[in-house]
């Protein structure tokens, strides 16, 4: 799924944010009243300066506890400032538009599927990895886009924990594990944010075997999401194109084909020995 998981869409560009440029120039308006520089500000609120540029800049996402470590720095006045700026970002910034239909549905959905064959799923993906694959996303991408998007998928990642109710099923295939995209580093990095979202209660992650001689996947990746009203959605994503399926029969397959994987695929528990055992090994 490209803008999902992969390297982001190319017949919808990257929707930039005037939302984030507005709150990076509010940030550096506040720095520069209370006469500070980004190199004396940094380390005040616990970041490095260059993140912190880059915050200033439009291109990354602000981190939630930013406000707090900036009322300690700049005032309670400016916080409150910086606040009212914050509550104009959105999680949809930097998505290719042909994806924006299907990200709303995330946000709403009590319960969402994934299977994924060629990618660990974007809301799985830790930022080193993020970056690897953005890197490699051909043909590359603007140096702002690639920003924008990396900051958009960080902040989809915040559904994980947002919504405790609603329920996370991913199936990913232990090739991709083993594949160690971005070299060792990055996979240690992987390992570690899916060993520590998978205690989250209301994540199950699933390994397909390296050998599953009875594998129902073989159709290719698939997202699902149940609506608030009981009703199923599908979507799926390939080189820079999508679909939304509505089509009840359709819809009754990829369930299918879905509860049939997670049988055959490595219990949340087994997958969590398997991914510890890779960790021990790099």
């Amino acid at each position: 799924m490209a803008s999902d998981n992969g390297g982001g869409g190319q017949c919808g560009e990257p929707e930039l944010s005037d939302s984030l440029k507005t709150f990076g120039a509010v940030l550096k308006a506040l720095r520069d009243e209370a006469r500070l520089t980004q190199e004396q500000f940094a380390p005040r609120v616990r970041y490095s300066a260059a993140y912190i540029a880059k915050i200033e800049q439009g291109k990354r996402f602000p981190p939630r506890d930013l406000l707090e470590r900036s009322e300690e720095v700049l005032g309670a006045a400016a916080a409150r400032v910086l606040a009212a700026a914050a509550k104009s970002l959105t999680r949809k910034v930097g998505l290719a538009s042909w994806f924006l239909q299907w990200a709303a549905m995330e946000e709403d959905a009590i319960s969402l599927y994934s299977y994924e064959p060629s990618v660990i799923p974007g809301l799985l993906q830790p930022e080193p990895y993020i970056r690897a694959l953005f890197e490699r996303r051909l043909p590359p991408l603007a140096e702002e886009q690639f920003e924008h998007q990396v900051a958009a998928r960080l902040e989809r990642q915040l559904l994980l924990a947002a919504r405790p109710n609603t329920t996370f099923s991913f199936i990913i295939e232990q090739a991709l594990l083993e594949r160690r995209m971005g070299g060792s580093e990055v996979t240690r990095v992987l390992f570690d944010h899916l060993l520590r979202v998978s205690r989250l209660r209301n994540v199950e992650i699933q390994a397909m075997p390296l050998i599953q001689e009875d594998h129902s996947g073989f159709e290719g990746p698939l997202a699902l999401a149940e609506t608030a009203g009981n009703r199923w959605v599908g979507y799926i994503e390939a080189h820079d194109s999508s679909m939304l399926i509505t089509d009840t029969k359709a819809v009754s397959a990829m369930l299918q084909r879905y509860g049939k994987m997670r049988s055959q695929a490595l219990s949340h528990q087994a997958t969590t020995g398997l991914l510890e055992q890779m960790r021990g090994a790099l």
